[in-house]
C-alpha cells in the first residue's frame, strides 16, 4: 500500500512538473537562427544584414547566421524561406525587388509574399546611387548623357536582374534623356552590378548608395548623383539627381524582415521587439547611416502589409510604362 502511496505521489509531482518542462522545451530561441539575405555579398541586403547581425544575435541570446542565396532575382531566396518550417528559427532580409517588383514580373512564380511570408517590419530605406566608371569622363549626369549620345550603342549598364528596380529606373533613365545603353542584368544581384563597374565591365549602373560609398572615396568608382529626395551625410558633395536636372527618379532599395506564414504569433511579436530595439542601438544606426541607410520601421505588421500592397501596385505601373519584362 505504501509503495501504491509512493507511486501516486511521484504521478502527481511528475504532471505538476510536466507544464514546467514543457515551457522549457518551447523556449524560443533554442538554437542559432538562419538570415536568408537573396543576393550574394556587396549588395545593399547584404550590408543591412551584417550590420544588424550581432545585435540581434546578442538580444536573441542565439547567433543569428547570414545565409547568402543568390540567384532568380532573388526568387531563390524567397522560395526557400517560404517553404521552411514556420518555428521562428528562418528569417528573410527581403527587400523592394524580391517582395514588391518580383510578384509583378514573375507572375508564375510559385511563391507569394503576401500570401506565404509574414512581413514582420521594415528596417531601412537606402538611397539610390548613379556610378560609373573612372573610364568614362563625366563629373555629372549631363555630362554622361552628352557622353552616351556621342557613343550611341557603344556602352552598357549593370543591374541586379532584368526586372530589377535599377533596370527599371535606368530604363526611365534612358526614356527621359534620349540615350540608349544595353543592358547587363546579374544573376548575383547588385553586388555583381556593383563588381561590373569597379572592373569596367560596364560603364554604368544604378544600385545604392551602400554599395558605392567605400569606392567612391578610393575613386575606383564615380557616384554622378544620388538617387534620394536630399544628399546624404555618407556622400555630402554628391548632388541628388534632382539637382542635376531628373526630378522624376527615385530609387531607394527598402529592407524588411519576413517569416514564413503559420510562425506563431509570439515569436514574431519577439522577434519584432527584438529588431525595434536593434534599430535604435546607437552603434547599428551609426555605422547604416554612415553607409546611406535610413532607419525606417513600422509601427505595426499591419501598417508594413499595406505598405507592402502599395509598392507592388506602384512597381506594376512601372514595369507596364517601360516595357521591361524578365528577358
Amino acid at each position: 500500500m505504501s509503495s501504491f502511496r509512493g507511486v501516486l505521489t511521484a504521478a502527481v509531482w511528475l504532471a505538476a512538473l510536466c507544464p514546467a518542462l514543457g515551457h522549457a522545451a518551447d523556449a524560443y530561441p533554442s538554437r542559432p537562427i538562419r538570415m536568408i539575405v537573396p543576393f550574394a555579398p556587396g549588395g545593399a541586403s547584404d550590408f543591412v544584414g551584417r550590420i544588424i547581425q550581432p545585435k540581434m544575435s546578442e538580444l536573441l541570446g542565439q547567433q543569428v547566421v547570414i545565409d547568402n542565396r543568390a540567384g532568380a532575382s532573388g526568387n531563390i531566396g524567397v522560395e526557400l524561406t517560404a517553404r521552411a518550417p514556420a518555428d521562428g528559427y528562418t528569417m528573410l532580409l527581403g527587400n523592394v525587388g524580391t517582395m514588391a517588383i518580383n510578384p509583378g514580373a514573375f507572375p508564375t512564380f510559385p511563391i507569394k509574399p503576401t500570401r506565404d511570408l509574414i512581413g514582420i517590419t521594415l528596417l531601412v530605406d537606402v538611397p539610390g546611387a548613379f556610378a560609373i566608371h573612372p573610364s568614362v569622363p563625366a563629373k555629372t549626369v549631363a555630362e554622361f548623357v552628352q557622353y552616351a549620345k556621342s557613343r550611341p550603342g557603344q556602352l552598357n549598364y549593370g543591374s541586379s536582374g532584368a526586372v530589377s528596380a535599377q533596370r527599371l529606373a535606368f530604363e526611365f533613365f534612358m526614356t527621359k534623356t534620349g540615350i540608349k545603353l544595353a543592358h547587363i542584368p546579374y544573376k548575383s544581384g547588385a553586388g555583381g552590378a556593383t563588381t561590373g563597374v569597379l572592373t569596367g565591365e560596364v560603364a554604368a549602373t544604378m544600385v545604392t548608395v551602400a554599395s558605392f560609398v567605400s569606392h567612391h572615396r578610393s575613386g575606383k568608382a564615380r557616384v554622378l548623383a544620388v538617387i534620394a529626395p536630399q544628399r546624404v551625410e555618407a556622400l555630402p558633395d554628391v548632388p541628388t539627381m534632382i539637382e542635376s536636372g531628373i526630378p522624376e527618379l527615385t530609387l531607394g532599395s527598402w529592407q524588411g524582415m519576413f517569416v514564413p506564414q503559420g510562425t506563431p504569433r509570439p515569436i514574431v511579436d519577439q522577434l519584432y521587439g527584438v529588431l525595434m530595439k536593434t534599430m535604435n542601438d546607437p552603434e547599428v544606426v551609426r555605422r547604416l547611416h554612415a553607409g546611406g541607410a535610413e532607419i525606417v520601421t513600422s509601427k505595426s505588421r499591419e501598417e508594413f502589409a499595406q505598405f507592402l500592397k502599395a509598392q507592388t501596385a506602384f512597381w506594376v505601373k512601372i514595369m507596364k510604362d517601360t516595357g521591361a519584362t524578365p528577358d
